[in-house]
């Protein structure tokens, strides 16, 4: 029998899915791709609109990993279009009562739920203030959909295990969708095309994230920049979540005012690098970070050739079944992380 080479054990790793968590990561190219065609009359007529129409801001409503979604969101549209992109705070109408000026605006609702009190409110607020609102949602039946102008399907399907995984990469490949739509850049549109075999061959790639890279640390950062920095929220929360390793998510830029100097303890850094725009800056504040001292666990896109728009999502793609991996040899079950709940109701 002939001997069987590293990378073949990597793959071989990956071929069985231990957790719910995982199987329903693996899901997401074919989710998406049913994703993509179903919506593309919606996109297109959401494009031709915010063309025509041109908002003078986005906002953007959301909690938890529909929170991080949007920032990948505000990196994506101002970089893309040109439009100021900002995070809403939805407890300023829900607890506070107070209502914002609108008119004009653009307000994306991402939810996988669609039902969180203080989602609702923000949505209705924004709707009542003169803003075109669109919500991008799991749960079609949701009561969302009686508030906002248009909704956005994320196809996602049902997602039993408590730490989001194809929910969220559904988040962001309807966000690619919108912006492609919106500016009709033939390279993003092909590059979002081409998302459902560039998440496939994610899933066949590699492992990266090894459990013994964690097996001694208790607390990490993440850093990234850009669009890159975008999904380094997510990767924190999952750390926390289905690991229980403290994780904080930073720009690469932003961790050199201040918190570097964490370094010096001996802190263990996660390397997203995207090789777009920002690749050159991140990769010296990596450099500089390796001077100090710090202990790197470098993660990266599986493939060439991606869009540098989407290539955050393979990146993804890959770390989710990793992450889930390196949970159960934690001996923690990532599906039912302790003391969280699929669906969390706020005000």
């Amino acid at each position: 029998m002939s001997a069987v080479t590293p990378a073949e054990a990597n793959k071989a790793d990956t071929s069985m899915a231990m957790t719910v968590m995982e199987t329903e990561a693996r899901e997401a190219p074919s989710r998406i791709a049913e994703q993509l065609k179903n919506n593309a009359p919606i996109m297109e007529a959401l494009g031709e609109r915010l063309r025509s129409k041109p908002p003078r801001f986005v906002m953007i409503v959301g909690r938890g990993s529909s929170d991080h979604a949007g920032v990948f969101a505000k990196y994506l549209i101002e970089i893309e279009t040109g439009t100021p992109t900002f995070a809403a705070a939805p407890s300023v109408s829900s607890v506070y009562g107070k209502k914002l000026k609108l008119e004009d605006a653009l307000v994306i609702v991402i939810s996988q739920s669609g039902r969180s009190p203080d989602i609702l409110a923000q949505a209705q607020m924004a709707k009542d203030e003169g803003a075109y609102t669109v919500a991008l949602v799991n749960d079609e039946t949701a009561p969302i959909k009686d508030i906002v102008d248009q909704v956005v399907p994320l196809k996602a399907g049902p997602e039993l295990a408590v730490a989001a995984t194809k929910s969220y990469l559904c988040t962001l490949s309807a966000v690619l969708q919108l912006v492609a739509s919106w500016t009709q850049d033939a390279e993003l549109k092909a590059g979002v095309e081409m998302l459902p075999q560039t998440l496939t061959d994610a899933i066949e790639s590699d492992i990266q994230l090894r459990p013994e890279d964690l097996a001694a640390v208790k607390n990490l950062v993440v850093l990234g920049r850009g669009p890159g920095y975008g999904i380094t929220r997510e990767l924190a929360l999952k750390l926390k979540e289905v690991c229980s390793v403290h994780a904080e998510s930073f720009s690469s830029a932003e961790f050199l005012h201040g918190p570097v100097t964490l370094v010096e303890q001996k802190l263990t850094v996660v390397n997203v690098p995207i090789e777009d725009e920002s690749y050159q800056a991140h990769s010296e504040q990596i450099a500089d970070i390796i001077r100090r001292g710090g202990t790197l666990i470098n993660l990266h896109v599986p493939s060439k050739g991606v869009h540098p728009r989407v290539a955050p999502l393979a990146l993804l793609q890959r770390f989710y079944l990793d992450v889930a991996h390196v949970a159960v040899s934690r001996g923690i079950n990532p599906d039912e992380p302790a003391g969280l709940k699929k669906v969390t109701q706020t005000v």
